[in-house]
């Protein structure tokens, strides 16, 4: 598989395994970190990104608008406010990190680049707004291309442990999440992205129900097998929740049994929150999988 060259940064897709640390820009994110929560949101992800980036991290994923289930949706200029001014100041303050946005709107992606963004990643995988794929390729940047079935309509939501998809049907789980991703391709394709950097994402937690994303995990060799890298996103995802019976801030453990066998599945890229902890983990899986240096 082809090298990717993002700044100065080489990502070498099989060598060992790449961290994407979350940043929310948001009030209101499932996991309880959403940084506008917080006083002095910029100075408060120019912190965390510092924290991130010393344990590790290898991309830092800048997001303005929660995508939990049920929640509210905001504007292009509203995701705007929130994202420019932490792109802005942490490719000030870490001139050599790589950064992602978090978006479907083709607006935001390209003010977004402009700051100093490298990646999009894009949860609908360049099917919400026909914009996006044409942004990526006129700027030439790395996309990350999600499998994504959410309804409105399949959400549940329970107090202790958020929300999950229910009822969410498919004729064959992994043949239709290949298909539905290749179509992404075919999108980015035609856009003039080059394969080289097209990233593909299952969506755990993206309409489909805890036991859909359970078997998806566990199958990831088989997205791998479409011959792109693979990110991967379970962090405190509700499908440990459910399984587990634990909150969001209680799934330290669940994430880690995830990213493991992620990694051991295929994975390239992991999204996650704990970023030191989750490099442990997967310096120790590399280690035993991928014999990588320790």
């Amino acid at each position: 598989m082809t090298p990717l060259q993002v700044g100065a940064q080489t990502f070498q897709w099989g060598s060992r395994t790449y961290l994407m640390g979350i940043l929310n820009v948001t009030p209101d994110s499932f996991s309880g970190d959403g940084l506008l929560s917080r006083a002095g949101g910029v100075n408060a992800a120019l912190e965390q990104a510092r924290r991130f980036l010393a344990a590790g991290a290898d991309i830092l994923d800048v997001g303005g608008e929660s995508t939990r289930p049920g929640a509210q949706t905001v504007t292009p200029e509203q995701e705007l406010e929130r994202v420019i001014p932490v792109i802005d100041a942490l490719a000030r303050e870490f001139p050599q990190a790589v950064i992602s946005i978090d978006t479907y709107k083709a607006l935001v992606a390209e003010e977004a680049i402009r700051a100093g963004a490298h990646f999009i990643n894009d949860v609908w995988g360049f099917r919400a707004d026909p914009g996006m794929a044409l942004a990526a390729a006129r700027h030439g940047a790395p996309a990350i291309l999600m499998h994504n079935r959410s309804k409105p309509a399949n959400a549940q939501v329970l107090e202790h442990l958020g929300g999950r998809y229910v009822g969410m049907e498919y004729d064959n789980l992994l043949e239709d999440v290949k298909r539905e991703l290749l179509n992404s391709v075919a999108i980015a394709r035609a856009a003039g992205l080059p394969d080289e950097k097209i990233i593909l994402d299952p969506g755990i937690g993206f309409g489909k129900t805890v036991e859909q994303n359970l078997e998806l995990l566990n199958r990831l060799d088989e997205i791998r097998a479409l011959g792109f890298p693979v990110l991967l996103g379970p962090s405190r995802k509700s499908f440990i929740g459910y399984t587990l019976n634990l909150p969001p801030d209680q799934r330290l453990e669940g994430t880690a049994a995830a990213v493991a066998v992620g990694i051991v599945r295929g994975a390239d890229i992991l999204r996650v929150h704990d970023v030191e902890f989750m490099a442990r983990v997967a310096k120790m899986t590399d280690a035993i999988v991928r014999r990588a240096k320790i």
